[in-house]
């Protein structure tokens, strides 16, 4: 399940959009390797390398960590959408548009630690791949975001080490390792185009590959 916010539901991407999911879902065919994504929303190209995309996913433009937390822990007696569709592997990448908006920055990494613990007791079993947001195209804003990124490991190792199975993933690292990424890898200030996506994917692939099921 990709799990966030407009960057996992891929805007800023051309076409059908599809943003890394393209491209992790090509690593995997690539490396003999099957994928499959699960979610309430769909988009992206019907093929990729030969075969058929799956669309589905879980990314919501413009939500806060805390939106998130509305759809993986809901009240009201609505169903979780980790219960609905038991996802194996879980793609969070979140808390852009809490840094950016200036949404409690402060208690940001609080909200997510909280977060991560909500999905942890719906899929227990499940790994949570949990990512640094990447960089903007603005130096003020970047600095607000490496420190919410400098918290996310601690977050990690605290449930890490209470036993739940949930690892980190340096997107940040992976995004602004090419040193011209404003021009080269961004449509907008917070979006990724699609050479962007490609960096992106690449990078999930890379922290879940040798998890996933050799295809038949």
């Amino acid at each position: 399940m990709p799990l966030g916010d407009s960057i996992t539901e891929g805007f800023g991407a051309t076409g059908n959009v599809g943003g890394y999911r393209i491209e992790l879902f090509r690593q995997a065919v690539t490396d003999g390797k099957n994928i499959n994504f699960v979610g309430s929303a769909t988009n992206g190209p019907t093929t990729v390398a030969n075969k058929t995309f799956p669309r589905k996913h879980e990314g919501h433009g413009g939500w806060t960590i805390s939106q998130i937390s509305g759809i993986v822990a809901p009240t009201g007696g609505t169903a979780s959408v980790l219960t609905t569709y038991k996802p194996n592997i879980v793609l969070l990448m979140i808390g852009t548009n809490d840094i950016n908006g200036n949404m409690d920055v402060s208690n940001a990494p609080s909200r997510l630690e909280s977060l991560i613990n909500q999905i942890t007791s719906n899929v227990p079993s499940a790994l949570v791949v949990v990512a640094s947001i990447i960089p903007s195209q603005n130096d003020g804003t970047n600095r607000n975001f490496q420190t919410y990124n400098a918290a996310i490991p601690g977050v990690i190792s605290k449930a890490s080490a209470a036993g739940k199975h949930v690892v980190y993933l340096d997107n940040w690292a992976a995004f602004s390792a090419d040193s011209s990424y404003k021009t080269k890898l961004m449509t907008d200030n917070l979006h990724p185009n699609d050479a962007g996506y490609v960096v992106l994917g690449q990078s999930w692939y890379k922290a879940i590959g040798s998890y996933l099921p050799a295809a038949h």
